[in-house]
């Protein structure tokens, strides 16, 4: 049973906070209703001092172990940035390599990246994008995707999660089972994917070939018509149930997407309890707003057995990944591949 310091079990939740501080009623609301962990935002990010002593202060409250999660995909989505961080290719860059060599060079460079994530604080890092860049959709994958060729993404994506266990994080792959022939950002709407079930064969061949990876997976907020023509992956039961878990083979840590996004409707602790009975273990909910995140801990499941299982097994994956690592050498692995194809 996990617990926080004080001893109140835990909501099956990742929440954001307001600013770059914990604040005293964010703390209060903690206290009554406890999440997992946190997710931090550029919002929550000033320089190194800042961010280790904001870290610190939630797992003071949450426990030790607590996760705190970031957005560190490279390119685009980078929560830290220069001039504090060193700037990374986007997941593109590697994949417009040749294929000898590129797997070193992405494993090197999601290391350097999870060095750089570790030393600030970071244990959760939500990267790789496993979902295909296909021709005629929305952009808001793009650049973000490996490629277009499962096995490639595959082949590329296996390398990333590698170098970030090896640097002592855990991966969050994403948006299972696969957002790639979105026309819509479900930022802002709700997508609703037409496509068949032999045509999403293969935006979940990349997620199926690395279930046993030890990653977490992140939902997608996207309705597939042909898996459920009435509700997105994310409160799906039939979507996680017979796609994810049983035809992909994922058993890990399925945590949703942020449920803050306009691509769902609804109460926050509504959408909590419809995700985690649907399958998922874990809710986001990002947006750091006070009152919308008291409720969503308070009516938030609290964390099962099976999902703490889960827990501890990506742990234990991480752990057995760990080594040393020579950030001279990965860093000059890395631009010999990327500067030979510039």
């Amino acid at each position: 049973m996990t617990t926080t310091p004080l001893g109140r079990r835990q909501r099956a939740a990742i929440v954001g906070l307001s600013g770059t501080a914990l604040t005293a009623s964010e703390a209060e609301i903690w206290r009554e209703a406890p999440p997992l962990g946190a997710i931090l935002f550029s919002r929550n990010i000033e320089n190194p001092a800042q961010l280790r002593a904001l870290v610190a202060d939630i797992r003071t409250e949450l426990g030790e172990g607590a996760p705190v999660l970031v957005d560190q995909e490279g390119g685009r989505v980078a929560r830290l940035r220069a001039p504090h961080w060193p700037e990374f290719p986007a997941a593109a860059a590697f994949g417009n390599l040749p294929p000898d060599g590129s797997e070193d060079a992405a494993r090197a460079n999601a290391a350097l990246l999870g060095l750089a994530c570790r030393d600030a604080g970071f244990d959760v890092v939500c990267a790789p994008v496993l979902d295909l860049r296909l021709p005629g959709q929305h952009q808001i994958i793009d650049d973000r995707a490996f490629g277009s060729d499962p096995a490639e993404v595959a082949r590329l994506g296996r390398a990333w999660i590698l170098g970030l266990q090896e640097a002592g994080c855990v991966p969050v792959v994403k948006h299972i089972p696969g957002h790639g022939r979105a026309t819509a950002d479900s930022h802002f709407e709700l997508p609703r994917v037409s496509a068949t079930r032999d045509e999403l064969a293969e935006d979940c061949a990349p997620f199926a070939a690395l279930a046993d990876s030890g990653a977490w997976a992140m939902t997608a907020h996207i309705l597939y018509e042909a898996l459920d023509p009435a509700l997105p992956a994310t409160l799906s039961e039939s979507v996680i149930g017979r796609v994810i878990r049983h035809a992909i083979g994922f058993d890990g840590v399925l945590v949703s997407d942020d449920l803050c996004m306009k691509a769902l409707r609804g109460d926050p602790a509504e959408l909590a309890q419809q995700a985690i009975a649907a399958g998922c273990d874990l809710v986001l909910h990002c947006n750091g707003d006070l009152s919308e995140t008291a409720a969503l801990l308070t009516g938030c499941p609290t964390l099962s057995a099976l999902a703490e299982e889960r827990l501890h097994a990506a742990k234990a994956r991480v752990e057995e990944a760990l080594r040393p690592l020579d950030p001279a050498a990965l860093r000059a692995a890395r631009d010999a591949r990327l500067t030979a194809t510039a």
